[in-house]
């Protein structure tokens, strides 16, 4: 398969891996919470920080929990003003660091900096997805070739689903000096094709009510439903076996002008079941099955997303903020929520998590909000947002997490205010629901995992060893700081013997490992200590023993 070579790429291959663990910290007065609820990670989170930072701390609480990830990052238009800041110390990104990157014919290696930025980004988020989990990146011209052979590359080419392309406005391009530009692109990808059943839009009411129209006491589970003629009229490749004659009711046979949609033994199946309808015409016979709302197991069937998505208009997302704002546009270019509903009610169920790594306005909180009122659902969110777009934020102090991402989450759940067009006030109804705000906070170890100034807290560490030696989610119930237990994996117990003080040094010793005999039952321990007070004679002779084997780690040294 063929590779995107970029300047930096040797460098920012594993560079996902060096970035340190930081912790995350919970601000109560930006949260939205409810009566006696604290702030945490398992509801809907709003992150203010670095992105990649900010995915490399979720990682041990939700690595291979999230269903769906949509993104809009940077399209490298060059009038953007977003600035590579990376923290990397080869000589290659020095000169890189703190500028914003320069259009097209001023900056050479635009391209090669968006490339950079996205790579490690792109690595966490693919961690981060369920098997069966989806990603939707939007994206233009500038940068749409270089996104297709980054995906290819880090999801697998044979993972691909679709480039949707989203006709974006219906009119202008006064400005435009050679073609009218309508159109972007919404790159879709999975982590495992394999995982991925039917991807389906909800049934439209409307269009439920106006063509599923009857109904038959055979099949009542199945719902109403339509019918659709069996006869191909419309062009397509020319099948002998989909051209032979069905008996009609009453004697005799009726042939297709050219050719049934369905093989014969599926056609005389559904005859045998009653769903094949045949109506007298004018001319001749015309045979017709039924198309039920419903399949077998109850479940209805949706409809397939085009790969050209009209009639959602930026012009509409642009409405949504102001509206929102009572008629100040605080950002450019919003997406429309419809859009990203639309995304979301293609691969996401009722209790599944969302997240969008460059949250910008809040479009996807907004969108899982609507969406969950909407069908009943409970789905949940996960937005991160740097506090600083670009260099005028920054200088102006003006964080776009807290006074629009999180300020706008705020008011659809609560509800809000603005003044129609006739100047008159009316009130939007809130969304409900609610939102821990956090920050990115310092990293657990310095930049080479030494202890630093500070001291790591007992879960952090825990936190992190089990996400290094498992790659799973982990469960804070299951850590018991006095036994030192921070949870299973696949017949294995992992412990952790530590105490943040600085003073007080816990142990692995034979006492501590005959201790352990009557409360567990797994055959396999890892165990992370201070101090290793036990020969590896001494192992060998409990493992042969016991039948249990011991991995001893020294924290935290031995971390990976």
């Amino acid at each position: 398969m063929p590779v995107l070579q970029f300047k930096g790429k040797t460098a920012i291959e594993c560079y996902h891996h060096t970035v340190p663990h930081h912790t995350l910290e919970f601000d109560s007065k930006l949260s939205v919470l409810g009566k006696g609820e604290k702030p945490g990670l398992d509801g809907n989170l709003i992150i203010e920080g670095d992105n990649l930072i900010a995915l490399k701390a979720l990682l041990p609480t939700h690595a291979g929990r999230i269903k769906c990830i949509y993104i809009d990052p940077p399209y490298n238009t060059g009038d953007e003003g977003w600035v590579y800041n990376d923290n990397l110390t080869q000589p290659q990104f020095k000169e890189w660091i703190g500028h914003a990157v320069g259009k097209e014919g001023e900056d050479a290696t635009r391209h090669d900096k968006w490339c950079c930025m996205m790579y490690p980004r792109l690595q966490i988020l693919k961690q981060l997805l369920t098997d069966d989990g989806v990603i939707f990146v939007s994206i233009d011209d500038n940068e749409i070739h270089n996104l297709n052979f980054l995906m290819d590359e880090i999801f697998g080419a044979e993972n691909r689903i679709e480039r949707l392309v989203w006709k974006k406005s219906y009119g202008g391009g006064a400005k435009e000096r050679h073609i009218v530009t309508l159109h972007e692109y919404i790159v879709c990808y999975s982590k495992d094709i394999n995982q991925i059943d039917h991807l389906e839009l909800h049934p439209d009411p409307a269009a439920v009510e106006r063509y599923y129209k009857y109904r038959d006491s055979k099949f009542a589970t199945r719902g109403p439903y339509r019918l659709k003629p069996l006869e191909a009229t419309k062009s397509m490749e020319e099948r002998i076996n989909l051209v032979y004659p069905i008996p009609l009711p009453k004697g005799g046979e009726i042939s297709p002008k050219k050719q049934w949609w369905w093989k014969k033994e599926r056609t005389l199946e559904a005859l045998a079941n009653d769903e094949i309808v045949f109506t007298q015409t004018q001319s001749r016979v015309s045979v017709s099955y039924k198309q039920y709302l419903k399949d077998e197991e109850g479940e209805e069937r949706g409809a397939k997303l085009f790969s050209i998505i009209d009639g959602i208009y930026t012009q509409e997302g642009t409405a949504d903020l102001k509206q929102i704002f009572d008629g100040r546009l605080v950002l450019q270019f919003p997406k429309p929520v419809r859009l990203i509903k639309k995304l979301l009610e293609l691969v996401t169920e009722e209790n599944d998590v969302v997240l969008d790594s460059f949250a910008g306005s809040g479009t996807t909180a907004h969108a899982v909000l609507d969406l969950n009122k909407e069908d009943g659902g409970n789905r949940r969110f996960i937005l991160v947002q740097m506090p600083y777009d670009t260099k005028d934020q920054e200088k102006e102090k003006f964080t776009i997490c807290q006074k629009i991402t999180a300020e706008r989450v705020r008011r659809v759940i609560a509800g809000y205010t603005y003044t129609n067009p006739k100047g008159k006030k009316e009130k939007v109804a809130g969304l409900g629901n609610a939102f821990t705000y956090a920050r990115v906070g310092n990293p657990l170890f310095g930049e080479y995992r030494d202890w630093g100034g500070q001291l790591p807290g007992y879960e952090d560490l825990a936190k992190y060893i089990f996400y290094t030696e498992t790659s799973r989610d982990f469960d804070r119930k299951v850590m018991n700081e006095k036994t030192g237990k921070i949870g299973e994996h696949h017949g294995t117990s992992y412990y952790l013997l530590y105490t943040p003080d600085g003073q007080q040094d816990r142990r692995l010793d034979m006492e501590w490992l005959k201790g352990l005999d009557k409360m567990e039952k797994n055959r396999n321990l890892v165990v992370y200590c201070e101090k290793l007070w036990v020969h590896r004679d001494d192992l060998a002779k409990y493992a042969l023993e016991t039948k249990r084997t011991v991995r001893p780690m020294i924290v935290p040294f031995n971390l990976k």
